[in-house]
């Protein structure tokens, strides 16, 4: 085994906003993400990048053989094994999307996305944070992450102690009961809006016991920086969005199967792949001009 290979950054869920107290939020990057195509290194181990070459192709056919529109699941690559030369150069090609998740529990899950929309470097840790799987997946969003946040949640909000000062909260989670109830898989989302109803702290309180924080953590930068994070209560999310001065603008509840702001679109899919073949063109000349 092995350190973990690639950076990802830690990310943890975020505090609810009351009146009174100072909000507490994760480190937010201000910058959204532009594509740009990775630069292959000028001074380079040709036989490494020959190789990285080669690994990325043996990808690139699996993608050629996928309809993302019709196969949610994707394909996957497994990396473990992986010569580091080779590995830091497939790490350079693919470099840091807009999307990382972090899954809680053991075992741990990280994940990065590429500069390639909906293609995912996906890393399983033991307890002892070393490396026991490493693979490439191509997908909306992982097919683990929506398994983890299922797997840890249960059908309904909690029942909690209501407060004194317990304004809309009750009729929030009866809502939100409701809705998870009537879900059906391709639904989409039920919205709602906490920012625009008046909410006391008690009300955040209620709502915070009653929809614990579930062990899927997500952080968008496509859509402003956006804070995703599972709840134990299945396909009840919270959704975040932070302006560049990291003060949050919209916090929502979202009932969905996987919010809208982490997954990548069918779209985006196709242009990955074709943004991988024009790479693996200019890894072609690269390699051309060494040998």
């Amino acid at each position: 085994m092995k350190s973990f290979p690639i950076p990802v950054r830690s990310i943890g869920p975020g505090s609810q906003p009351t009146e009174d107290d100072t909000l507490a939020v994760l480190d937010m990057p201000r910058d959204v993400n532009v594509f740009e195509m990775p630069r292959v290194p000028e001074r380079v181990d040709p036989l490494a990048l020959t190789a990285a070459r080669d690994l990325l192709q043996q990808w690139h056919d699996a993608l050629r053989l996928w309809d993302p529109a019709a196969q949610p699941r994707g394909p996957q690559l497994d990396l473990a094994g992986t010569p580091a030369a080779v590995l830091t150069i497939v790490n350079d090609m693919l470099g840091e999307g807009e999307v990382v998740i972090r899954i809680a529990g053991d075992p741990e899950w990280r994940i990065q996305e590429s500069v390639f929309a909906g293609f995912w470097r996906c890393v399983q840790l033991d307890a002892a944070g070393q490396v026991v799987r490493d693979w490439l997946e191509a997908g909306p969003v992982p097919v683990r992450v929506g398994e983890c946040a299922r797997e840890a949640a249960g059908d309904a909000p909690r029942s909690v102690e209501l407060p004194p000062g317990a304004m809309n909260s009750p009729a929030l989670l009866a809502e939100i009961g409701s809705r998870r109830a009537a879900l059906r898989p391709g639904d989409p989302a039920g919205v709602i809006n906490l920012t625009l109803l008046p909410m006391s702290p008690d009300d955040h309180a209620v709502l915070e016991q009653a929809l614990p924080v579930g062990p899927v953590v997500m952080i968008s930068r496509g859509f402003g920086n956006c804070h995703v994070s599972s709840t134990l209560v299945r396909d009840v999310w919270r959704v975040q969005y932070f302006n560049s001065a990291r003060t949050l603008i919209l916090n929502t509840i979202e009932i969905v199967g996987m919010p809208e702001a982490a997954v990548a679109a069918t779209d985006d899919l196709l242009d990955s792949r074709e943004r991988l073949a024009e790479l693996l063109r200019w890894m072609d000349e690269s390699i051309d001009e060494m040998t």
